[in-house]
């Protein structure tokens, strides 16, 4: 497998080295984390190019991991969205499909604002337990390399089970395409928070908005790790760059929300109708107009 995420150290900085230099003239973008890197990569990045966000601290970085700035994102756009829903954050269940770095942080900051992780999976199965699970037993048990299915408190069911289990609040924080129309099923949640990249498709996304159901689609509610990145790209600190975040996930979430409800629009349609107003007022800036 070329790209092979479980690669050796010594692999795998190859193959980044490689993938820098190869864009090295491409100088409108910008790398940063995602699956299968992390810190240490961009800081090979940044050595080859000395173009790369989501540094190490010892390079000056925001360490978007350790501090879960996507998870963070996620919890702001949970407290907005559930303003269009039958109830409230406190004493919210939720269901978070994909137990890594950006599930794991979810849990924390939603289980500090008072909801309850009652369902949580990785690839090996999910985790369920209807009263609540210990999210900082399992943190502890996960960073030793145990499966969520394998911690004890909770009943171990099959890894789509998480995607079908009776909650309020549902986050995909793994893969895409986890759900389609062909496989929603007895799907129950009433909030969406799209914690990973387009992990549902549009048509199923129609299908569960045409039941009521709220969705926050994946650029607006995820949004808090690029939101870091660009912090630390322009010299920011932790601090700045999560005041930042609630800023911007807080306005976008309700406008998108706002807009979907009053033009009767899917949620998806409202957020890329709000990208390219702004990019367009953005470009109406430049010497050559809007492209």
């Amino acid at each position: 497998m070329i790209g092979d995420p479980h690669a050796s150290r010594e692999q795998k900085e190859k193959m980044v080295r490689a993938f820098a230099k190869a864009l090295r003239g491409e100088t409108d973008y910008i790398f940063g984390p995602d699956m299968g890197t992390d810190e240490l990569c961009m800081g090979w990045v940044k050595d080859e190019i000395n173009r790369a966000a989501g540094l190490p601290k010892a390079l000056g970085g925001i360490p978007l991991d350790e501090l879960g700035a996507t998870g963070f994102g996620l919890s702001v756009a949970a407290e907005v969205a559930v303003e269009y829903c039958d109830f409230k954050l406190k004493g919210a269940r939720v269901a978070i499909q994909g137990f890594g770095s950006v599930g794991i942080h979810a849990a924390r900051f939603l289980s500090e604002k008072g909801a309850k992780i009652v369902a949580v999976s990785d690839s090996h199965g999910t985790l369920y337990n209807p009263e609540e699970i210990d999210i900082d037993a399992l943190t502890a048990h996960k960073s030793q390399g145990g499966a969520v299915a394998d911690f004890s408190g909770g009943e171990k069911m099959d890894r789509s089970a998480v995607n079908f289990v009776e909650t309020d609040i549902w986050i995909p924080a793994a893969r895409p395409d986890v759900l389609s129309r062909d496989t929603l099923g007895d799907f129950k949640a009433k909030l969406i928070l799209q914690g990973a990249n387009i992990p549902i498709t549009r048509d199923a996304e129609k299908e569960l908005e045409s039941r009521s159901v709220i969705n926050v689609p994946d650029f607006i509610a995820n949004a808090g790790g690029v939101i870091c990145a660009a912090m630390e790209y322009q010299g920011q600190t932790a601090q700045g760059a999560f005041k930042a975040i609630e800023e911007k996930i807080r306005e976008n979430t309700k406008e998108v929300l706002e807009r979907s409800k009053k033009n009767g629009i899917t949620a998806r349609e409202a957020a890329e109708q709000l990208a390219m107003d702004r990019v367009e007022a953005a470009m109406e800036t430049r010497r050559f107009g809007i492209f």
